[in-house]
């Protein structure tokens, strides 16, 4: 046996200790290789999860808690539970919104059903009147709760690694000088003159560009996406 092999003890205690110390990157790349210790990856995964949960949550512990999620063992599950029952992003609403299905798709990357969803929401904000029709105006936009928009977005942002949310839109979007004509193709919403169809030709993984999701459909044109993008919720 060669002695300058290392043992799965001191292997774990490597992967840990980049887990705690190392970037972004290095720790979304070891977390499924601490997942698949067992038992004492599960622990080290679960207590990293809980050092964080006073700071503002970001996609590294969207990523650690989905794959404690997609365990089958009761053990973590009980944790998620007790600690995390609705997820590791605070669902804030002024208006008692109900954000857990939202948080449970995204969690689970149904990013299809996420983007239906999140449209409803929207609907949801701007009242009975915007649920009945299953659209927005974006006259009602401007008036939707800051928390209430925080708190979809941190939701998509989280869960997607950072990629997706309305937030994402909105940089890239100053990017380009607020050109709308500039921002289409680089969030493949559009290829040359021809506009992506729903729902078949979006990309509903993390293969996406940044900031193809959400879509909820298009939000019927220009006027709804820069309500969205110009509201007080991204510089506040």
């Amino acid at each position: 046996m060669d002695a300058s092999a290392q043992s799965p003890t001191a292997d774990l205690a490597e992967l840990e200790s980049q887990l705690n110390t190392g970037s972004e990157k290095t720790q979304l790349q070891v977390m499924p290789d601490i997942l698949a210790q067992g038992e004492a990856g599960y622990s080290i995964l679960q207590t990293f999860l809980l050092s964080r949960q006073q700071q503002t949550p970001t996609y590294i512990d969207g990523h650690c808690y989905e794959l404690l999620l997609g365990t089958d063992v009761p053990e973590v599950q009980s944790f998620l539970q007790e600690h995390f029952d609705s997820g590791v992003v605070p669902l804030r609403s002024e208006q008692d919104i109900d954000y857990l299905p939202l948080q449970q798709l995204l969690a689970k990357h149904a990013f299809q059903e996420a983007d239906v969803l999140t449209l409803g929401k929207l609907c949801e904000l701007s009242g009975l009147a915007a649920v009945k029709r299953k659209w927005i105006y974006f006259t009602e936009v401007e008036q939707y709760p800051i928390p209430d928009l925080q708190t979809i977005n941190q939701l998509w942002l989280v869960h997607s690694e950072g990629k997706f949310g309305y937030s994402v839109q909105r940089q890239l979007w100053l990017s380009v000088g607020r050109n709308w004509d500039a921002l289409w193709p680089k969030i493949n919403w559009r290829s040359g003159r021809n506009w992506t169809r729903y729902p078949d030709e979006f990309t509903w993984d993390l293969s996406a560009p940044r900031g193809h999701l959400p879509l909820s459909n298009q939000l019927r044109g220009v006027q709804v996406l820069n309500a969205l993008l110009s509201h007080p919720a991204w510089t506040t």
